[in-house]
């Protein structure tokens, strides 16, 4: 009777498992797919969609130094992080993965940047051109996100190095 639970248990296990990677799978064929017509700045983008309108997309979980901002002036490792997004993004088909909020208040798509299969955000805080930014209830991916902002701090790279610990 014991090893017959622990069969049902191990294949209810199981059966939980693959159905999740399925719909996780499934939720990110379904994201919309885009291409990158603009790049403003580290974490803003403009994108052309597949019915030929346009969109301004905020990046999700990740904030980058300001370039362009009115009251502020240009912060260390702006124009690296600007730079950097403009050779990985401009003109690349991306897809765009929605979070709980998909609009801010100024009226930006609120986003997940996929290229290659993989989250540009995650690479923009391992690289170090970015500081984590969970605002809720957008916080998906908030512990991988983290994860890859520390690996950034430890190993003093990009605006951990340049700009100090302040960044």
């Amino acid at each position: 009777m014991r090893r017959a639970h622990v069969v049902i248990v191990t294949t209810v296990i199981a059966a939980a498992s693959a159905s999740g990677w399925w719909l996780g799978e499934s939720r990110r064929e379904a994201a919309p797919a885009a291409r990158v017509i603009e790049v403003i700045d580290g974490d803003t983008v403009i994108v052309e969609l597949v019915d030929g309108t346009t969109d301004t997309v905020r990046l999700l979980g990740v904030d980058t130094p300001e370039v362009h901002h009115p009251t502020k002036p240009v912060q260390c490792f702006g124009p690296e992080a600007a730079a950097f997004t403009a050779r990985r993004l401009a003109g690349r088909a991306v897809q765009l993965e929605s979070d709980v909020e998909v609009r801010d208040l100024y009226g930006r798509r609120l986003a997940y940047v996929i290229v290659d299969g993989h989250r540009f955000d995650d690479e923009l805080l391992r690289r170090g051109y970015a500081r984590l930014l969970v605002i809720d209830p957008n916080r998906s991916h908030a512990r991988e996100l983290l994860s890859a902002e520390l690996d950034a701090r430890r190993h003093h790279r990009g605006l951990w190095a340049a700009c100090g610990e302040a960044g």
